[in-house]
């Protein structure tokens, strides 16, 4: 069994990373950081995990205590994961960052759409984009994962086949997508500023937009709605179709694309992110209208598990040599 640690572990998609692991039979949790909750114990901070870590306690970070490990997930607010990747390559068999700091390629992006210049450019080519029905091949194996935005995963999964076919045209692609509050981390936002609202952020300049372009191969103007929902993206993308073409034809390409995978469902319902509630699986569907001339995709997801803690843990099972399904729920909860 592979020893795990998780660096920043007393957050939202710390708690989730513990709540998956729990129940994962190859891979055993045996250090959690948390430097704000430091000395308290997992039951304590999340009384939901208490059956699964009883004796579990929030340490401060220290790359000395995980050195020797088999695996690393970082699950840090953006920015932290840059300053001490480098100190913990080649001390961890495998690190899986959850944050934006490795997702991009070229330094020059960061400062851009993150508005600071990265701290360790030398290593974004060591990292592999950690979205498997896209990279499943580079995924097998690799020593440092850089896992997707929520957004970005949604989206990506709708467009990609669509882009990848030559179904629809690869300028003016609109990303119109919502998520619930989870997605902005713990604590940022309290009951009555969400609750009864509804609002559009990041205008023209969210920092998700260039990963949705690399993925797609399209350029996209992206907007985030700020849902008051706990958790869920759901992604609604609009492209202009390169011929004439047909619902079942759209369809068909989303079908054929993900027929293999274990965490998509193509159907001709409409997604709903409740479907998708504490699931790893992404719900897609597609229509074209011929009267307006436009192509829909939509994606819906669990901005917690697909967006974020069980793509990482898909991503870790193919690093490790594991069924890239291990551990990962495909049905969400009904209520």
């Amino acid at each position: 069994m592979a020893k795990v640690g998780i660096i920043g572990g007393s957050g939202y998609t710390g708690a989730e990373l513990l709540r998956l692991l729990s129940l994962h039979p190859e891979l055993d949790v045996v250090h959690v950081t948390g430097d704000s909750a430091a000395g308290s114990a997992v039951a304590d901070l999340y009384p939901s995990l208490a059956a699964g870590y009883g004796a579990l306690t929030f340490e401060p970070y220290d790359a000395a205590s995980v050195a020797g490990l088999d695996l690393v997930f970082l699950a840090l607010p953006h920015g932290h994961s840059q300053r001490i990747v480098p100190e913990l390559v080649g001390t961890v068999g495998h690190l899986v960052d959850l944050a934006a700091d490795f997702r991009l390629k070229d330094p020059a992006a960061y400062p851009q759409w993150y508005g600071e210049e990265h701290a360790a450019p030398e290593l974004l080519e060591r990292f592999v984009y950690g979205l498997p029905e896209l990279h499943r091949d580079q995924l097998r194996g690799a020593e440092l994962v850089a896992v997707p935005g929520c957004y970005p995963t949604a989206a990506s999964l709708a467009l990609a086949p669509l882009v990848a076919a030559g179904l629809i045209e690869t300028d003016g692609v609109i990303v119109d997508a919502a998520s619930g509050v989870s997605g902005a981390g713990k604590g940022k936002f309290p009951f009555c500023g969400t609750d009864e609202d509804f609002t559009a952020y990041g205008l023209l300049d969210h920092r998700h937009t260039p990963e949705m372009e690399v993925n797609t191969g399209a350029t996209v103007l992206f907007t985030p709605h700020l849902a008051p929902m706990n958790r869920g993206i759901l992604a609604t993308c609009y492209a202009r179709p390169t011929r004439t073409t047909r619902t079942d034809e759209v369809l068909a390409c989303l079908a054929e694309a993900y027929a293999d995978e274990p965490f998509v469902v193509v159907s001709e319902r409409s997604p709903s992110t409740k479907a998708t509630l504490g699931s790893n699986t992404a719900h897609l569907t597609a229509r074209a209208d011929p009267r307006t001339g436009w192509v829909l995709a939509i994606g819906a997801i669990d901005n917690l598990v697909k967006g974020a803690s069980g793509q990482a843990i898909q991503c870790a099972n193919l690093a490790l040599g594991l069924d890239e399904a291990m551990g990962l729920p495909t049905v969400g909860m009904a209520a």
